[in-house]
């Protein structure tokens, strides 16, 4: 294993918090190898790069030599986590979550060794608490700890109802931090509380409590909101290779630096030097197809990586598509706005049938990919590049 400073450097490289950065070097000079632990709950069934964010922070770890505990939340998923909702989440069925769950064991094993992680259910422990279990734990935290939690805070000031089986939430994912007998757990920085209360959790069960680490929430291709399908600023990791390439050139220059440093696993002292190229005149869209043909590789091969970036070059670059097309701002009053509208809106169609008319010709193009989703929305703060037919082009930014 590397040195403790060594490991506290890499483990430290984009992350938001570490609590307590004290006990984690102890228990690393201590020599034991450390159980570390994600949690995903089922809810969607494709995982997009802002999830990998803390996925790749895990590989981190299993490359420092820890042992790594992927724990899919199929009993958590049928309560529904609350964080971040102003409303009562509508639960999963089994079904649906088992589905889900068979998906993200594919594609997390992308970036994490399959040999090397030890995959749970925390069904296996939870189903087995019974009622009298689960009262027990219930009886751990007080309601007045709970609405110290900003989103349950805010939902009670504001007599939005909170559902009682929404507190079990976090205290659920706590236990299974106390089941598993972790050491560190990681977790988006919206996660805080939930991680907090696994720690309180494995004090109350006699346990050394867990190191807290938590990650930046990764922000979409607008560059302003959280990744999100919804706001169909994302990028997903079972995307077509020349899609997923188009999507990463799209990030503006400034952005490009936050991806790379959450995203890549090139080292800092690469990342560095690249930095101060730039800054000395190196053109940093050389930066970013080098990162997005390491993101491609990664998720599909180095080969699809390559003619992805051939087929950009001669979409792009080589005259396909003109550098001076026009500039295109459109009030969304930020919700997504249909793609039919926002053709109409750019002028590049003369009505929204038009614009419907051409999606179903295969005439639409965005960022470089044929359009085939009449229902297609785009989030605001996107800034794509449209193409009708094969003169007309515009790029536009939602506001």
């Amino acid at each position: 294993m590397a040195s403790v400073e060594e490991q506290l450097r890499v483990i430290r490289r984009g992350c938001d918090e570490l609590l307590v950065e004290a006990e984690l070097a102890e228990r690393i000079a201590g020599g034991r190898t450390l159980k570390v632990k994600l949690g995903m709950d089922p809810t969607a069934p494709d995982l997009h790069l802002g999830h990998t964010v803390v996925i790749n922070k895990l590989r981190q770890f299993q490359d420092l030599g820890h042992h790594i505990q992927f724990l899919i939340g199929d009993f958590t998923a049928m309560i529904g986590d609350p964080t971040g909702k102003n409303t009562t989440r509508p639960p999963l069925s089994r079904e649906k979550i088992l589905e889900n769950a068979q998906t993200y064991r594919v594609q997390v094993f992308k970036i994490l060794d399959a040999e090397r992680t030890e995959i749970l259910f925390n069904s296996t422990w939870s189903d087995a608490l019974g009622a009298a279990g689960m009262i027990r734990i219930a009886s751990v935290y007080t309601v007045a700890r709970m609405l110290e939690r900003d989103d349950f805070g805010k939902r009670y000031r504001s007599g939005q109802p909170i559902a009682i089986h929404e507190f079990l939430y976090p205290l659920m994912q706590g236990y299974d931090s106390v089941a598993m007998k972790c050491d560190v757990e990681l977790g988006g920085t919206d996660q805080k509380f939930n991680l907090l209360v696994g720690r309180e959790m494995q004090k109350h069960y006699g346990q050394p409590p867990q190191i807290i680490l938590t990650m930046p929430l990764l922000e979409g291709l607008d560059g302003v909101n959280k990744m999100s399908k919804s706001l169909g600023n994302y990028v997903g990791i079972d995307e077509p290779p020349a899609e997923m390439f188009g999507k990463l050139m799209s990030v503006s220059d400034e952005l490009m630096w936050r991806y790379i440093e959450l995203l890549s696993f090139e080292s800092l002292e690469t990342l560095g030097r690249w930095k101060r190229e730039v800054a000395e005149g190196r053109n940093p869209r050389d930066i970013k197809a080098g990162f997005a043909r390491e993101i491609v590789a990664r998720f599909h091969s180095a080969a699809a990586a390559r003619r992805a970036e051939e087929d950009f070059t001669a979409r792009f670059r080589g005259g396909a598509m003109p550098e001076d097309m026009p500039e295109v701002s459109l009030p969304g009053g930020g919700e997504p706005m249909a793609i039919a509208q926002i053709l109409k809106a750019a002028r590049l169609t003369a009505s929204t049938s038009e614009a419907l008319r051409m999606i179903e010709q295969g005439g639409v193009r965005l960022n470089g990919e044929r359009v085939s989703d009449r229902s297609l929305r785009l989030g605001p703060g996107a800034t794509v590049v449209l193409q009708v037919g094969k003169r007309k082009f515009a790029r536009v930014t939602l506001g």
